[in-house]
C-alpha cells in the first residue's frame, strides 16, 4: 500500500498520444523502480490483497533457486537495485588511439536518486568519481561521464553507483554471496534475473573492447 500510494499510476497516454498496443493500450499500470511484471499491460481491473500475490512471474519465472537453501528460491524481490553500466567504450567497440578517451554511461536505481557514480580503469583497484549530468531524477536514468587518458596498455573499465539511500552497486562476488550462488554455477549462472552487478569491460592493447565478466 505504501508503494501504491507513493508513485504508482495508471497510464493511458505517452508523449501526447494514446499508448501504443505494444505498450499496453488502452491503459497500463506503471510502478516506478520495481521489476517490469508489476507494470501490467492491458489493465482490466485492480485487486488489492493483504499479502504477496503468488503470480507465475514471482513464483516461477523470476525466482532464483539457491543451492545453500536446498533448492528453495528467492521470491518477492520487487525493487530494482542500483545499477550502472559504461556504454562507451563497451563490448564490440574499438578505441582508435591512445590518449584522451571520454567514458560515458548510465546509472539508475529503484531506490531513488543516483547520488554518485565512480569509475575504475584498473579493474577495481582504484576508483574516481565521475561527473553526473543534471538534472538527476528519482528512479530515472542518469548520464555520467569520466575523462580518461589511456596509455595504450591493457585495462579493465568498471563503473559503480550509489543511490540516495547509500546502497552501493555490488561486485559479482558480493552479489553471488547475497544470492547463495556457489560452485560451478558461479562460473556462469543459467539465469541472470535481477542482476545489478558491476559490468567490467576489458581493453586490449589494440584498442578492442570485450566483455570481461566471464572471461
Amino acid at each position: 500500500m505504501a508503494k501504491a500510494l507513493d508513485d504508482v499510476f495508471v497510464a493511458y497516454g505517452q508523449n501526447g498520444e494514446p499508448l501504443r498496443v505494444e505498450q499496453g493500450y488502452p491503459i497500463r499500470l506503471f510502478v516506478p523502480g520495481w521489476e517490469a511484471p508489476f507494470s501490467v499491460k492491458y489493465l482490466r481491473h485492480i485487486k488489492v490483497t493483504d499479502q504477496p500475490y503468488h503470480a507465475w512471474n514471482e513464483a516461477m519465472n523470476h525466482s532464483i533457486p539457491r543451492d545453500d537453501l536446498g533448492g528453495k528460491a528467492r521470491w518477492y524481490h520487487f525493487e530494482m537495485g542500483p545499477k550502472s553500466v559504461i556504454t562507451r567504450p563497451s563490448g564490440g567497440m574499438t578505441i582508435p588511439r591512445k590518449g584522451y578517451v571520454q567514458i560515458t554511461g548510465l546509472a539508475w536505481s529503484g531506490g531513488g536518486v543516483i547520488s554518485k557514480v565512480e569509475v575504475s580503469t584498473d579493474g577495481g583497484e582504484s576508483w574516481k568519481e565521475a561527473k553526473l549530468a543534471t538534472p538527476v531524477h528519482s528512479k530515472a536514468h542518469a548520464r555520467f561521464t569520466f575523462d580518461w587518458a589511456w596509455n595504450g596498455e591493457d585495462a579493465v573499465l568498471m563503473s559503480r553507483c550509489t543511490d540516495e539511500r547509500g546502497e552501493v552497486q555490488p561486485t559479482q562476488a558480493e552479489l553471488y554471496k547475497n544470492w547463495g550462488i556457489t560452485g560451478p554455477e558461479a562460473k556462469k549462472p543459467a539465469r541472470a534475473i535481477h542482476t545489478n552487478m558491476i559490468q567490467p569491460w576489458s581493453v586490449a592493447r589494440d584498442g578492442s573492447v570485450h566483455n570481461a565478466m566471464f572471461a
